[in-house]
């Protein structure tokens, strides 16, 4: 288990703002705009110099189309959460691949066969 200190957690906090802003195409202006907050304010979040109510977070994560609980995740984490999700996406997609080349092949083995 990892220990975090406040300031541990503002900076990952902070960070994740930006990176869900940034994921959704969205300016620090627009992001302000759609939470119903200060550009300023947003500023001074992903730059850890303010810290983030409850109202403003549950805001933040609206225009953001995220859950709460994302903004909380360590980037490190969150990284092997995605190269997890990443690695079954293509299990899958080599899975469906191999089958569907088998069943071609065995359809034009079958086809062969007949003439």
């Amino acid at each position: 288990m990892v220990n975090f200190n406040s300031e541990d957690i503002r900076k990952i906090l902070s960070s994740n703002i930006k990176k869900h802003r940034e994921l959704n195409n969205l300016s620090q202006e627009k992001l302000a705009e759609m939470a119903g907050i200060s550009t300023n304010m947003i500023k001074d979040i992903e730059g850890c110099r303010s810290w983030v109510s409850d109202k403003t977070l549950a805001k933040l994560t609206v225009a953001l189309k995220t859950d709460i609980y994302r903004l909380f995740i360590s980037p490190s984490v969150y990284e092997e959460e995605i190269y997890r999700n990443v690695h079954n996406d293509l299990l899958q997609i080599l899975n469906k691949i191999k089958n569907d080349v088998n069943h071609d092949f065995a359809e034009a083995f079958r086809l062969w066969q007949i003439k």
